[in-house]
């Protein structure tokens, strides 16, 4: 491998967001052809790096970093994302930034289209110009067969299962003519292993061609299989860079979050006593885009945690949402009999159920505003708790003090990483929103709580708290949850019945210490 000189070298790079540090004295390199495994607790310091190398407005906006950053031993300063890009600089974000409406070959050959010549674009403007859709199509094609997948270009991006969507993403930076180096920020949080593994084979592919690659992920089997090399950051501090040989799962969580973790959560509990059934649902169906429910039933006890998983577009994240009224749906939910109206999120909420979506962003946060506003959000709304009342109810206010209390205590419990209630959710790594996405659902007090995707790019540790907190939740307050995960070990750690859901029906619903192959089997489209 080819590492002198670097292709890229991080020398000294430091970074902090409103007196906080977030980065201090960040320095190793990335040679061409290597794959670099950037690995860390959620708010290490992780994203908020790649961003200063890809020139993100929100580095610039919060006063610029220290240190220097060469490529090819030239001094870089990237005023933008643009700058970047014309450097060889292609980056694949945690969150989509695909346009819905566009296919596929749009989406890859965005602001790249090739143009027919036409007189009327001579004359008036590129308003005027003509698509060559044909090699649009055929350069859109090749990009995603590079990567081992079959997506059709000419698919409509809102269609697609979410799965097909990251793959377009990474599509579209692979096809920029002069890419050398490629970062990639989890990307494989939406994909199934099957999936992931025809990703990691794709970027072993392109490191080949010289490509190098910084790869961020908290699927840590991963990074053992595809790195090269890992570096480890802590608290903004590189506690690690070393080559990949004979280097451990266990290990590496160690290095991340100071201590030795387990890779899975254990059971603590060997029988556990339910009450009546309190959920439940008779023929759903639910038309969500790339995860249809075609005729779903099934029962949860009360205080049971109701495990639900499958493969990515089998129609798993589509049973909550559409219970919870965000997509359509037909068929009967039933809450302590009480039948709960589809298409209404608030007659849900009403009743006692809340939602943690795996859609943190569009449908869990309020981005804009503070962490208090955000987890006490939903109990105002639904509850009018944390308000203070004047004129017998007549004006009602927020109650501050309340709500500092409210957000202080679940930023202790959940150890969301932040600098205090008033900071901005959009300024939290993914792992921490997803944290404030909990905290929020419970501060409702629910009876009945879907959870989906709790850990989705949440590192080792962090997930480690999460789960433990469900099962808390589950047993301090006897609250039912049902959660959907893509994570069939994660399931098995917290749940107490597992249903997987195959082409949109339940394949079949298993205690979680059965045998994994028997869980594969139900994946697969076999019986139980």
């Amino acid at each position: 491998m080819n590492t002198s000189p670097p292709l890229l070298r991080f020398d000294a790079v430091s970074k902090d967001y409103y007196g906080t540090p977030v980065l201090s004295n960040v320095t190793f390199n990335l040679g061409k052809g290597e794959i670099l495994c950037l690995v860390g607790e959620n708010g290490a310091g992780k994203t908020t790096l790649m961003q200063i190398l890809f020139g993100m407005p929100v580095i610039s906006e919060t006063g610029g970093y220290g240190g220097q950053i060469y490529i090819n031993d030239e001094l870089v300063h990237f005023k933008g994302p643009l700058d970047a890009l014309g450097s060889g600089i292609g980056m694949v974000h945690q969150e989509f930034s695909l346009i819905p409406g566009f296919s596929a070959a749009e989406n890859i050959m965005l602001n790249r289209e090739p143009i027919k010549p036409a007189f009327a674009r001579e004359v008036f403007g590129e308003r005027m110009a003509v698509l060559k859709r044909d090699i649009m199509q055929e350069r859109a094609s090749k990009a995603i067969q590079k990567l081992g997948m079959h997506i059709a270009p000419e698919t409509i991006v809102s269609e697609m299962p979410v799965a097909y969507k990251q793959f377009t993403e990474i599509a579209r930076e692979i096809d920029r003519e002069n890419v050398q180096i490629l970062i990639l920020d989890e990307p494989t949080a939406v994909l199934t292993e099957s999936e992931a593994d025809i990703l990691l084979n794709s970027l072993k592919k392109l490191a080949a061609e010289g490509i190098g690659i910084i790869f961020i992920s908290h699927r840590l089997h991963e990074v053992t299989e595809i790195a090269d090399r890992v570096v480890v950051l802590r608290d903004g501090h590189i506690i690690k860079d070393a080559p990949n040989e004979h280097i451990t799962v266990r290990d590496i969580a160690a290095w991340m979050v100071g201590r030795d973790v387990g890779t899975s959560a254990a059971k603590t509990e060997d029988t556990r006593q339910f009450g009546a059934d309190v959920l439940k649902v008779e023929h759903l169906w639910v038309d969500m885009p790339g995860e249809t429910v075609r005729d779903v039933s099934f029962t949860v006890k009360q205080g049971e945690i109701f495990g639900i998983g499958g493969l990515a577009g089998q129609g798993k994240l589509g049973i909550p949402n559409g219970i919870m009224g965000l997509y359509a749906a037909g068929g009967s939910v039933f809450l302590d009999d009480r039948e709960i109206p589809l298409g209404d999120p608030r007659s849900a909420l009403n009743e006692g159920m809340a939602f943690v979506s795996e859609d943190r962003r569009g449908v869990g946060l309020l981005l804009d505003e503070s962490l208090d506003w955000n987890i006490a959000f939903g109990a105002m709304q639904i509850k009018e708790l944390y308000l203070k009342s004047f004129l017998g109810g007549l004006i009602k206010i927020r109650d501050e003090k309340l709500m500092k209390q409210l957000a202080d205590d679940y930023i202790k419990k959940l150890e969301i990483k932040c600098t205090g209630v008033k900071q901005l959710a959009k300024e939290l790594s993914g792992g921490n929103q997803q944290k404030v996405c909990l905290a929020k659902a419970f501060a409702l007090d629910p009876r009945m709580l879907f959870v989906s995707e709790p850990t989705r790019g949440i590192d080792v540790g962090a997930k480690k708290i999460v789960l433990d907190t469900l099962r808390e939740y589950n047993r301090k307050h006897g609250t039912t949850i049902v959660m959907i995960s893509s994570e069939l070990e994660e399931l098995r750690s917290v749940c107490d019945r597992i249903a997987i859901v195959d082409e949109g029906h339940i394949a079949g619903i298993l205690p979680p210490d059965s045998d994994a192959a028997d869980f594969g089997v139900l994946m697969s489209g076999g019986k139980a």
